[in-house]
């Protein structure tokens, strides 16, 4: 096989591969094998069609597309290979030149990873952030504590404040049509989580059971629903039930419930303990973090769109699965927030665009360093992670095996080693 590449613009170029003509003559051996088994020619059987019967009968040209089937993505992954290019992208196939007893000759168009300039990297300094643990934070973490431990009762004799938990029917209106989608009976909303079309969740507040309201609304300019987004609505509610959590006391009690502690005092000081060996780490990752923005601001590189669209999907998939683990999916999220998915990609690519550039500059720091990993290292995050899923090491392995995940391990440690040679270098070690 002959491959040559050529750049033709900044993150896109040409590879002409060129096969001989064996690799044909096997790929169409192969075509005719799968393909007869579907042809019906009168005086034989199905899948005994001699060669010869069926080339005069269809051409040998019927053989062509399941033949590139099979030729084409072991050609291509072999010519990169070869011209050591990295795509991002799928390669848009011209094909040049198919014919029995001749070589394969196809172009591929190709997006490759971009070139990275590296600016400074070495010698940063990250700006000064308070870390610093106080009375207040602890206070909060008990708070939050205190609100787990409540206990949701009805409110008989009483109005709505935020934080409860309501029972409500509504149907929204527009124009005094109602329209679809904005009816529900007995459902059940937190006042104050956002959950609904901004303004609505507050005129909730100071109902009482039993009573009726107009709540009037604007959906956002950007509603996922064209025909609703931008217009005023009026929702005919009726509140069916007030249900409000009951705090326990926070006391010596309420610490032995919770805790392996017998006082409240002992609860605080762990709960302060835990706080700081936290901040630590939000100061060790906000530094790390914040080298590498450094970093990726002083380096230059043109990324590829395509890369930004598929770093996108992978954040959007990311947050679908999120919403999973809390009983929603994305088109229930849709109707609540009024993002579709197009909306969210637009908030997500921002921060696709910020990870691909700093990504592409760890790798080109981690080549300008010759950052390695060793077996040891792999086989020691292997060994962590079999201990993180109370798994054998070896099934691990043999899983990341299977998945083809291995290179993965291997590309997370060089990051990581990357990193840590910004930090042990920045002006912030000292």
């Amino acid at each position: 096989m002959k491959a040559s590449w050529e750049k033709t613009e900044k993150n896109q170029g040409t590879l002409t591969v060129e096969t001989d003509e064996e690799t044909v003559a096997k790929a169409l051996d192969q075509a005719f094998k799968k393909v007869v088994k579907k042809v019906n020619v009168p005086g034989f059987r199905k899948g005994k069609v001699p060669r010869r019967i069926f080339e005069q009968r269809f051409g040998v040209e019927a053989l062509y597309q399941d033949a590139l089937d099979i030729m084409l993505p072991e050609a291509y992954q072999a010519a990169v290979e070869e011209t050591g290019i990295e795509p991002v992208d799928r390669p848009e196939i011209d094909i040049e030149q198919l014919e029995k007893g001749k070589s394969l000759i196809f172009k591929a168009t190709v997006t490759v990873k971009p070139e990275v300039t590296l600016g400074e990297y070495k010698g940063l300094e990250v700006p000064e952030k308070d870390f610093s643990v106080s009375q207040e934070d602890v206070d909060a973490e008990l708070s939050k504590m205190q609100k787990q431990q409540g206990q949701l009762e009805s409110v008989e004799d009483g109005e709505v404040e935020k934080g409860d938990r309501v029972i409500i029917d509504f149907e929204g209106f527009i124009d005094g049509n109602p329209f679809e989608g904005g009816k529900a009976e007995q459902y059940n909303l937190e006042v104050g989580s956002g959950s609904f079309i901004p303004g609505f969740e507050d005129q909730l507040v100071g109902m009482k059971p039993g009573e009726e309201k107009d709540v009037e609304v604007t959906f956002p300019e950007d509603y996922h629903v064209k025909e609703l987004a931008g217009k005023p609505a009026t929702f005919k509610v009726k509140l069916h039930e007030i249900k409000r959590v009951n705090l326990p006391e926070l006391d010596d009690e309420f610490a032995q419930d919770v805790s392996e502690f017998d006082t409240l005092a002992e609860l605080k000081e762990d709960i302060e303990k835990k706080l700081r060996e936290k901040a630590e780490k939000d100061k060790e990752n906000y530094i790390r973090n914040q080298l590498v923005e450094l970093a990726a601001e002083n380096s230059e590189v043109e990324i590829p769109a395509v890369m930004i669209d598929h770093e996108v999907e992978h954040m959007l998939r990311q947050f679908e699965q999120q919403l999973s683990y809390q009983g929603l999916n994305l088109e229930l999220y849709a109707q609540f927030t009024g993002q579709d998915q197009e909306a969210l990609k637009e908030q997500f690519r921002a921060d696709a665009e910020k990870k691909v550039r700093a990504n592409l500059v760890l790798e080109g720091i981690a080549k300008a360093e010759n950052v390695e990993v060793t077996e040891e290292e792999i086989n020691q995050e292997i060994k962590q992670m079999a201990e993180q899923m109370n798994r054998d090491e070896e099934e691990v392995r043999r899983l990341l095996e299977a998945q083809g995940a291995l290179k993965s391990v291997k590309e997370q440690l060089i990051t990581k080693k990357t990193i840590d040679l910004l930090v042990l270098s920045s002006k912030n070690a000292a």
